[in-house]
């Protein structure tokens, strides 16, 4: 059937059975809106302020969560869901259009740096992305405890397949939290610093949610790898949050023992560009390295005469990622270390 079209305020999120929407947002620059897919499941047991939603394409350029969530739209069976499963497979539909990290066509802005005070309600901040981040504020907060914000590196960067998370005072959410992430089956599970404003998962987290991030590709393209551990992750959060009936396997990393939690929190876990160039690594994600050792030249090609310029680990421990893009600008952050727990 046609998914139906809605504005945010027609979603059905109580009443039992799957509903599938594209909830309408008004165009910035035509007569028409922006079609969010989405679709819900709602089972015999669900409870109000509980539930799962799991966001693909928060970046448009980003493309395994969204394989992945058209995938368990198919593969999750209504009569199995005991509580609430939303599942968003393009949030950002404006840049996904575009094919870029930003709303490129539109407004130019970052939706994971749009969850800030007075988005899509105060002036100079209406565009559509900002009015994306009000949506889910205003329409998906409430209903739902645990939030999956399911990244890739795009052309930014290359990473070290990884879930992550912040730092966070309550004990127990942050046991919830871990033991979240831990079952995507991911090579590495990061904690990373929380002072970039505006990130989806950062305002989950201060509304007590289990809100986890991925990194699970890069370059612009679809690692298999990423949608099966997209799958896995969204399956385990279902059925161990009490959301889908059902029992689940560890999965790759997590099953053999060799998942490794890694902090990238610190300032020096992350070296940037000092000059606009091109960069060179000279390591892969994942390797072992020392405070010092170089990982990466940056090369300046209109300046031939002068050696590359060595990009060093600020840290004791393994590259998590590296720019992905051979040209960088002055400043980048073309490497980060994480430190092994």
């Amino acid at each position: 059937m046609p998914r139906q079209i809605v504005r945010p305020a027609g979603l059905d999120f109580d009443t039992p059975g799957r509903r599938d929407y594209h909830v309408a947002l008004e165009q910035d620059s035509i007569w028409g809106d922006h079609l969010i897919p989405l679709t819900v499941f709602v089972g015999p047991d669900a409870k109000p302020g509980e539930g799962l939603v799991a966001f693909g394409a928060n970046h448009g350029n980003e493309y395994e969560s969204p394989m992945a969530l058209r995938h368990l739209m198919d593969e999750i069976r209504p009569d199995d869901v005991a509580g609430r499963i939303i599942l968003i497979p393009v949030l950002n539909v404006a840049a996904f259009r575009a094919g870029t990290r930003d709303s490129t066509l539109d407004d130019r802005v970052n939706l994971n740096r749009a969850f800030v005070d007075g988005a899509g309600c105060r002036p100079g901040l209406m565009g559509i992305t900002h009015r994306i981040a009000d949506f889910v504020r205003t329409a998906l907060w409430l209903h739902v405890h645990v939030v999956l914000d399911l990244h890739a590196g795009g052309l930014v960067a290359r990473f070290a397949q990884c879930t992550s998370f912040h730092a966070v005072e309550d004990p127990e959410q942050a046991r919830r939290i871990e033991d979240t992430a831990r079952w995507f089956g991911t090579p590495f599970v990061l904690t990373y610093q929380n002072e970039t404003p505006g990130l989806l998962t950062s305002e989950a987290e201060r509304l007590g949610k289990i809100a986890i991030g991925a990194e699970l590709g890069w370059g612009g393209a679809v690692q298999p790898s990423g949608v099966r551990y997209a799958r896995q992750g969204v399956l385990a959060a279902a059925i161990r949050h009490g959301q889908l009936r059902g029992k689940i396997d560890k999965f790759a990393h997590h099953a053999d023992g060799t998942q490794r939690l890694a902090d990238i929190a610190d300032r020096a876990c992350v070296s940037l560009a000092p000059f606009s160039g091109h960069f060179e690594p000279l390591l892969d994600c994942g390797a072992p390295v020392a405070r010092g050792d170089v990982v990466g030249l940056l090369h300046d090609f209109e300046r031939l005469d002068l050696h590359a310029t060595p990009i060093r680990a600020g840290v004791n421990g393994v590259v998590i990622a590296l720019a992905w893009s051979t040209p960088v600008a002055q400043g980048q952050h073309v490497l980060c270390v994480g430190r092994l727990a």
